[in-house]
């Protein structure tokens, strides 16, 4: 159960120094110190993921300390700079800040709090979770994750996304897949492999959804499945290999937290996954459906046809295009329009009228943008969008608070514009000389 709190949240501003010090009774967290101190533990843990520059983390962090002092050997309270460690942000699904959960029995399934911000709220939340958590250990549901062979074949929730393989299903599951496999081969009696398991397990749950199921997590019993450790040459456990289709497999070697098997995964995915679509705004549709379903749309306004022609437009959307490969793992969406086509659209991101060609990306939950103050080539866009992916830049709210009325247009055919044919006058009935005397 994941959640953000609150409905307003910070976005771009300024970074500036962390707001937890050592001499707090906030523990600060980090991708290296997490694991061992929230997953591992026993204790109910309250944490919050913050950004030094964000106003409305800022004011709660008072309160926070205090709530942190008051539950000092009851509940652990904790805090994550999710600017400086985005990787661990991304894992939860931090969207905003200040965003607050809490691992209680089962540290896979951080839950929701939405309370409000004081420090009364805050320790009445923590402590309503301690009860439950102490009426779970009670009835004997500690909720948390079992580990080893009985996990294994029990077929439990927790592993829900680990695809288990044997060598009768393998090939024909990995082998032709067009999607890439991360495939962990393992022993039930190995120690390494037990630690490994919850973390595999979260990071399947994660990766599928972050990919759309593009990228998928398996294992492998190696003392059962001997066909295919003796094909791989399996020797130690865990073996973690990476099968994409038409290469050869590949081990992985990187950590075995759940945040560096996400971080890897979604390597795997941004490297194999297409450009993204870019599509003209010719209906409402187009730009609604494109733009909730990502966290930015990035929208450019292109000149009228008539002042480009057709190699200055395509010679516009190849940049486009560039830029959106080039930052196809924030999987942002993206979309153009034509001069004056979408003239209430305009207005309302501040564009309206002139400065041809102009972009903005746009928030569509927090209805916020920010404009493009650079050039429109790679390098000022370039410069855009990685201050926007590090949460940094200008923004403001979208005229009306809502996106207005686009109109539904032809889309473009690829040719060169023409200009409106204008009727063609007769003059041979009129006399031209009278003309000029009534002038006159």
């Amino acid at each position: 159960l994941l959640f953000v709190v609150g409905t307003v949240s910070c976005t771009f501003f300024l970074a500036v120094n962390g707001l937890y010090s050592a001499s707090d009774d906030v523990i600060e967290l980090t991708p290296t110190n997490f694991n061992k101190e929230v997953i591992q533990s026993e204790s109910l843990w309250l944490v919050e993921f913050y950004a030094p520059w964000c106003g409305h983390c800022q004011r709660l962090t008072p309160e926070w300390k205090k709530a942190a002092t008051a539950l000092k050997g009851v509940v652990k309270v904790g805090a994550v700079d999710a600017d400086k460690h985005q990787s661990l942000g991304g894992q939860y699904g931090v969207r905003g800040f200040p965003t607050i959960k809490i691992f209680g029995a089962n540290k896979n399934k951080a839950e929701d709090y939405q309370g409000g911000r004081t420090s009364d709220a805050i320790v009445d939340a923590a402590l309503s979770a301690l009860r439950s958590l102490v009426k779970e250990r009670l009835s004997g549901r500690s909720g948390g994750y079992s580990s080893g062979k009985q996990s294994r074949e029990s077929g439990g929730g927790d592993k829900k996304d680990v695809i288990e393989l044997t060598d009768d299903s393998f090939d024909k599951n990995v082998i032709n897949s067009d999607d890439v496999w991360m495939v962990e081969f393992y022993a039930p009696w190995c120690g390494h492999c037990k630690n490994l398991e919850p973390e595999w397990a979260a990071a399947a749950t994660e990766v599928k959804e972050q990919t759309k199921g593009k990228v998928k997590l398996a294992a492998v019993d190696a003392t059962v499945n001997q066909v295919l450790a003796s094909r791989y040459g399996i020797r130690g456990f865990p073996t973690i290999k990476i099968f994409q289709k038409g290469e050869d497999p590949v081990d992985y070697d990187g950590g075995r937290t759940r945040s560096d098997i996400i971080a890897r995964a979604l390597d795997l995915f941004s490297d194999n996954a297409p450009p993204p679509e870019l599509l003209e705004i010719i209906s409402e549709d187009v730009l609604k459906s494109t733009c909730d379903a990502h966290q930015l749309c990035i929208i450019s306004v292109l000149p009228h046809i008539l002042d480009t022609g057709a190699s200055g437009r395509n010679s516009y959307l190849d940049v486009m295009l560039k830029m959106a490969e080039k930052y196809k793992k924030k999987m942002w969406g993206w979309l153009w329009t034509e001069a004056g086509a979408q003239s209430d659209l305009e207005s309302s991101l501040g564009i309206g009228g002139f400065g041809y060609p102009a972009m903005a990306a746009v928030n569509a939950r927090k209805m916020k943008f920010a404009l493009l103050k650079g050039s429109f080539s790679e390098q000022g866009i370039n410069e855009f969008l990685r201050e926007l992916s590090v949460g940094r830049g200008s923004t403001a709210p979208v005229g009306g608070g809502a996106f207005p009325k686009i109109h539904s247009v032809e889309p473009w055919d690829g040719k060169d514009g023409e200009l409106p044919v204008e009727d063609d006058i007769d003059l041979s009935d009129v006399d031209l000389d009278d003309w000029d005397k009534d002038e006159l």
